[in-house]
C-alpha cells in the first residue's frame, strides 16, 4: 500500500539504461522491462530498447502501437520527403517487444499517440488506393506537422500534390 502511494507521489523509477539519454526535464511517466532494456513513456516520445542502446520515437512518428498478450508492436514512420509544408511518411517494419509486466504502458501509449493527432482525413483515390492526411503536434514544440501516408500501391505523385495543396490551404496561401 505504501509503495503504491509513493509511486503515485514521485512517479516511476527511471531505469538506469535511460538516465544518460533523457533530455533535461524529460520525465519518465511509465516504464516496464523488456528484452535488452526498457520501454518507457515521456512527453517527448516512446523509448524502446535497441542494439545501440535506447532510442526515442517522437509521438508524431508512431504510426501504430498495439498490445496483445504481453507483446508491444510498434510501427515507426520516417519523414521520407519534405513537401513544402507537409511531409510524406514511410512506415518502417513493425518492431515487436515482449513486455510481460506492462502496467499502465498500454493506456499511456494510446493516450499519447492519439493526443498528438489534431485532425485526420482519409482520402480514397479513384484509381485505387488512398492516403491518410494527419495533422499532428510535434512533441516538445508548439508546432504542428501535416503528414501524408499513402497506402501501398497508391500513386505517390497524386498524394504529393494533394499534400502540397493541403499545406498551402492550412498556411493561408491556398
Amino acid at each position: 500500500m505504501v509503495v503504491r502511494w509513493w509511486r503515485r507521489l514521485v512517479g516511476p523509477a527511471v531505469p538506469e539504461d535511460l538516465r544518460p539519454v533523457l533530455e533535461d526535464g524529460e520525465e519518465v511517466v511509465a516504464a516496464a522491462p523488456a528484452a535488452d532494456g526498457h520501454v518507457a513513456v515521456t512527453r517527448l516520445g516512446l523509448w524502446l530498447p535497441g542494439q545501440d542502446g535506447p532510442r526515442r520515437i517522437g509521438w508524431h512518428l508512431v504510426s501504430k502501437a498495439a498490445w496483445s498478450d504481453g507483446v508491444l508492436t510498434v510501427v515507426e514512420a520516417v519523414e521520407a520527403e519534405d513537401l513544402d509544408g507537409a511531409v510524406l511518411l514511410r512506415d518502417l517494419p513493425a518492431v515487436r517487444l515482449s513486455v510481460p509486466r506492462a502496467g499502465r504502458l498500454p493506456e499511456l501509449v494510446r493516450r499519447r499517440v492519439e493526443g498528438a493527432i489534431r485532425a485526420r482525413h482519409r482520402k480514397d483515390l479513384p484509381g485505387g488506393g488512398g492516403a491518410w492526411f494527419v495533422l499532428r503536434k510535434v512533441p516538445g514544440t508548439d508546432g504542428l506537422v501535416l503528414q501524408a501516408r499513402p497506402d501501398a500501391g497508391t500513386d505517390v505523385e497524386t498524394v504529393r500534390a494533394m499534400a502540397r495543396e493541403a499545406a498551402r490551404t492550412l498556411s493561408g496561401d491556398g
